[in-house]
């Protein structure tokens, strides 16, 4: 018996991520201007991870991850649902928001990606299974073959 599993890259996914986000503008404190978008991320390490593959400077406080760009700066913190919340200030408006969270959406899907990978390469020989073939495609979509064991 054999399976296939077809991990389809998050760059399809990027999109409905973009159409589900909603940036908000608001002036704060001396007239800065701070962007609100909603995220699909949960995973606080993959999404650290994902800001650090963006070429952001990371660094976490007890409950907000900041992520450093060039003259950009993002504070992501969680709603009730778990869901991380970002605020970007500095030299960003929402076209550039949007941008960004899309990069660090393509960037969360392929650290998901490879973790989904990798606990299934694991997790195959417990299951009497091992990998017959892989393949990485041009779009990044990734089909493993699995075999049963003898």
């Amino acid at each position: 018996m054999s399976i296939s599993l077809v991990l389809v890259p998050a760059a399809f996914a990027a999109i409905a991520a973009w159409q589900a986000m909603r940036p908000e503008e608001q002036t704060g404190a001396g007239g800065l201007v701070v962007q609100h978008v909603q995220t699909r991320m949960r995973d606080e390490n993959l999404l650290a991870a994902a800001l650090t593959d963006t070429q952001a400077v990371v660094f976490r406080t007890d409950d907000v991850i900041v992520a450093e760009w060039v003259n950009v700066r993002a504070e992501f913190h969680r709603d009730e649902m778990g869901i991380w919340q970002v605020d970007f200030t500095g030299n960003v408006d929402a076209e550039r928001a949007s941008e960004i969270v899309l990069a660090i959406d393509r960037a969360y899907g392929g650290q998901v990606q490879r973790a989904v990978l990798s606990r299934l390469r694991d997790r195959a020989p417990e299951a009497g299974m091992f990998i017959e073939s892989e393949t990485v495609e041009d779009d990044q979509s990734v089909t493993l073959v699995l075999g049963q064991g003898a």
